[in-house]
């Protein structure tokens, strides 16, 4: 068998078998996620919407605009630090001086290039971090942040950066 047809029918024998076994779709909102092109309940669409808000609120350097949209029980792993979780900041308060931090170190830091997508209450934004350091360094960095929402805030916000050498 070709390789492309064996490839299309595992495929939908693995989408049979799921079906068959019972697994729910979820409800469709009819709304299509511009970067995956998944069609998203309307628990996704606000996520993703929120996802897109973070993003402009991170390229605006406005912390409180940020802030707004996290939970007071919040929790921040940023990607550098002595653990193998990074960084971890706890509470709104916490997250807010993480957060603080980026804009400190660097003060034009801009997340471009960006995609998201979401699946029920989990969303990932992939992005390019660029800015210069206030030591004059350039930054140019591929990286992501895993999001958790709940009741539509921010709970969990975990971000993960290329190693450049």
């Amino acid at each position: 068998m070709h390789k492309a047809l064996r490839v299309f029918v595992t495929a939908l024998s693995v989408v049979t078998f799921c079906t068959a076994a019972g697994a729910q779709q979820p409800p469709k909102s009819g709304s299509i996620n511009i970067d995956t092109g998944a069609i998203m309940t309307e628990e996704e669409e606000s996520n993703y919407e929120l996802l897109l808000e973070l993003t402009a609120a991170f390229n605006a350097h406005d912390l409180d605009r940020i802030m707004l949209h996290f939970a007071e029980d919040a929790s921040l792993d940023m990607p550098r630090g002595s653990k193998p979780w990074g960084t971890r900041f706890i509470g709104k308060d916490g997250v807010r001086k993480g957060l603080a931090m980026r804009f400190e170190m660097t003060p034009d830091v801009h997340y471009g290039e960006d995609r998201h997508w979401v699946s029920g209450s989990i969303g990932v934004t992939e992005w390019l971090l660029t800015g210069t350091t206030r030591d004059g360094h350039l930054i140019e960095v591929r990286g992501c942040d895993h999001y958790e929402f709940c009741g539509g805030k921010v709970i969990r916000k975990d971000s993960y950066w290329k190693i450049v050498e």
